[in-house]
This record gives C-alpha cells, structure tokens and sequence, in this order.
C-alpha cells in the first residue's frame, strides 16, 4: 500500500530537511544558468531557521520525508510573495507542485485580505513556467540580471469570494 503525501506548516525542525532539499532541486537551476553561487545553493542553515520564523512555510511529507516546499508572506501592499517552491526530483510531474501552490495561496489568504500572489523564475526554467501557467499565473515583466540570466515575473489575481446572498 502506498503512502499519500500530506500538505502542512512547517516546524522548526524541519529546517534541515528543508535546506538539503533546497539544495538538490535548485541543482539543475544552477546547472542551467551555469552559476553554481545562487541564493538557494549558498544559503546557511541559520539563513533558513530565520525565515521559518518570519514566513509561511509548508512542507510536503511522505512518510517522515519532507518532498516539497514553498514558502512565501503578504507584503505591506496586498500581495502574497511566493517563493522557493521545491519538489524531490522524484516526486515531480505528480501535481504536488500545484497543490503546494494553492495551498500556500489559501494558506496566506487566511492571514489576511490578498489582491495579487507574485512570484518569478528563470527565463530557462520552462517547467516551472508551464506550471505556474497552469496555475493561472501570467508575465508581467523580464528582468535582465546578467548575460546569462533572466528572471520573469509572474502575478497572479487573488480570487475574491463570492458575496453571500439573502
């Protein structure tokens, strides 16, 4: 019988597993672009407990193994960042990326009133575009970073609740 993978808040110690799965899905990134010195790759174990503390965090479990991650925060103006969104290479094409995306979406709208999520990728990353696609998001601007890199900004619009009829 096989094991479901289960969506919730992330604990503190989670962080480790966090990281390391950081550090094996943003691999390939680093490959593609050619620069092995990105923030995901280089960041320090204390870097992340001290954004556990200050964002929402999900994990998603199978068994005791974390396999997925996003994390993100409502900004002053109304909208939700998203960040960080990582699957184990193995659990990939299964929708878990979508439905840790929704979930953090439903999650930061429950923080409070939400108009926009924002989040970006590499102009390379054509897996993570198709996704975030499917999922409604769409470009709203490319930033140049480098001769190598670009990164597309994407945004997507808060769904309003229906409201309640007499």
């Amino acid at each position: 019988m096989g094991m479901s993978v289960i969506i919730s808040a992330a604990e503190a110690e989670d962080a480790e597993q966090i990281l390391k799965l950081q550090y094996l899905g943003y691999q390939p990134e680093a490959e593609l672009y050619g620069d092995w010195a990105i923030e995901p790759l280089t960041q320090s174990l204390e870097s992340l407990r001290a954004e556990l503390s200050e964002q929402h965090f999900l994990v998603a479990r199978l068994g005791d193994e974390v396999v997925g991650t996003v994390r993100g925060h409502i900004g002053a103006d109304g909208v939700g960042r998203i960040g960080r969104l990582v699957v184990h290479p193995r659990m990939q094409r299964h929708g878990l990326g979508g439905r840790l995306l929704d979930a953090l979406e439903l999650r930061l709208a429950q923080d409070g009133p939400v108009h926009a999520y924002q989040l970006f990728t590499g102009h390379r990353s054509l897996g993570n575009l198709r996704l975030y696609a499917r999922q409604g998001y769409h470009q709203t601007r490319v930033e140049q970073i480098s001769s190598r890199l670009s990164v597309v900004h994407l945004e997507k619009d808060a769904e309003t609740p229906l409201a309640a009829t007499a």
